[in-house]
């Protein structure tokens, strides 16, 4: 007792007073909370931010700079001076522009005829039913194989006399046996089919866990008011079923512009360019006849492209659905 008194017996009231009022000492800085919260972040991020700097900015960096010089095969050192020449000729050929016009073919078709699929077979499987359990695997399971296996099973099904074609005529449909990989006026469409069959898996699982969020209370509650199915449906679960609608549709439209591997294996752009996209057109341009130059120059659009469109859609489209969500995380 003496001890701890000690130290006040020789103060005043006011000097007592003050020490009271300076309340408890504060950890010295470098043991503060706030320091080990930014150490706890920057070994949590240094690694990936390490990995995206090196395998995404750089080389972006360097696919911009290798764009400005022209006929570089991609050896030895640049020709001539920096310019845009590779830009003005990639908008004045026809080969890109047609490849343009097929990469936003499959972006549209994706976006029309995969979406209602997806929403329409999810809300099927939604429901408590014998044997849902398998249908959702047979359904998802195609999006689990690599692409390259999936170009090369359904090249080998749609080849002349293959599996697809007696299938056809097995049903009575001969007559609408085609040369599903050599018609100019189909053979985008095929492609698309195989797309379809891939990539729909993924949808519909992406569906239907966001099926699980809306409450049944809701459902429920609007049945008891007299509500038919299809009017749930359409006032209370697509609705709140939105935000992952938007999320489905941000990822199939950035797939969609960069789609490259099954269209490439199947057709390579063929014939005479009828199902080339950005991508294979760059690859024909790069890897194949070797300009390396005017290929960085088609990335560097196709990048342009994707940027523009993630900046507008989280713009316009995913504002409110992520709006506070990281401030809401971190607090």
């Amino acid at each position: 007792m003496t001890r701890s008194t000690a130290p006040e017996a020789g103060l005043g009231p006011a000097a007592v007073g003050n020490t009271i009022a300076a309340g408890p000492l504060r950890a010295p800085w470098w043991r503060g909370p706030k320091l080990r919260k930014n150490t706890e972040l920057t070994i949590l991020l240094a690694p990936g931010l390490i990995i995206f700097v090196g395998f995404v900015l750089i080389p972006i960096i360097i696919a911009a700079y290798y764009s400005l010089y022209g006929d570089w095969p991609g050896f030895g050192p640049l020709p001539g001076s920096p310019g845009f020449t590779n830009f003005r000729y990639a908008f004045k050929s026809a080969a890109f522009i047609q490849s343009i016009e097929h990469t936003l073919y499959f972006t549209v078709a994706s976006l029309v005829i995969q979406g209602p699929l997806a929403i329409g077979i999810a809300l099927l499987l939604n429901r408590k039913f014998f044997g849902r359990t398998f249908l959702r695997t047979v359904i998802f399971a195609p999006y689990v194989l690599p692409p390259a296996i999936t170009g090369i099973m359904w090249y080998i099904m749609l080849s002349p006399g293959s599996f697809v074609d007696q299938a056809f005529k097995a049903l009575g449909l001969g007559g609408l046996v085609q040369t599903w990989l050599a018609n100019i006026h189909l053979v985008l469409y095929t492609n698309f089919v195989v797309l379809t069959w891939q990539y729909l898996g993924f949808g519909v699982v992406l569906l239907l866990a966001g099926l699980q969020g809306v409450p049944n209370e809701l459902k429920e509650a609007a049945a008891i008011d007299g509500a038919t199915p299809w009017q749930v449906t359409r006032t209370i679960t697509l609705p709140l079923l939105g935000p992952t609608i938007r999320i489905w549709a941000f990822i199939t439209v950035i797939g969609s512009l960069q789609i490259f591997d099954i269209v490439w294996v199947l057709t390579q752009g063929g014939p005479g360019g009828a199902s080339s996209t950005i991508s294979t057109y760059m690859y024909q341009n790069g890897v194949t006849a070797g300009d390396f130059s005017y290929a960085s120059a088609i990335a560097v659009i196709l990048f342009a492209f994707c940027l523009v469109f993630s900046l507008a859609y989280q713009r316009f489209a995913l504002r409110r659905d992520t709006r506070g969500a990281l401030t809401r995380a971190v607090g």
